[in-house]
């Protein structure tokens, strides 16, 4: 995901999740909020219950990537929060792509 599509700020995070709205699966909790831009942003927290660091920063990269391919489906004007589950670190990048994209579908944000 190229950096001006990155939510980076922690105050900006803590919003989507407190009053944004979230979906859920085994893998991942995805948080969504209107940022009023003509743009998404995204957000990834791959907490250190998952593994040592290679192991998040491989959950991480999958995570940016699968964004990355499917951003140009995407509508604009959304903050977007990907929260990596622990079973992520098992998951091969199909079984991350797939349970990613069923998440957006159901957050209306891909079409």
């Amino acid at each position: 995901v190229n950096r001006r599509y990155r939510l980076r700020e922690p105050e900006r995070f803590r919003e989507a999740r407190r009053a944004g709205k979230s979906w859920t699966n085994p893998l991942l909790v995805l948080c969504v909020l209107p940022n009023g831009l003509n743009q998404c942003r995204f957000g990834f927290s791959v907490s250190r219950r998952l593994g040592n660091a290679v192991r998040r920063n491989r959950v991480r990269r999958r995570l940016r990537e699968i964004i990355r391919l499917h951003m140009a489906a995407m509508g604009p004007g959304w903050d977007v929060v990907m929260i990596a589950r622990p079973p992520a670190s098992q998951a091969d990048f199909i079984t991350l792509e797939t349970a990613c994209l069923a998440l957006l579908r159901r957050a209306s944000l891909l079409s």
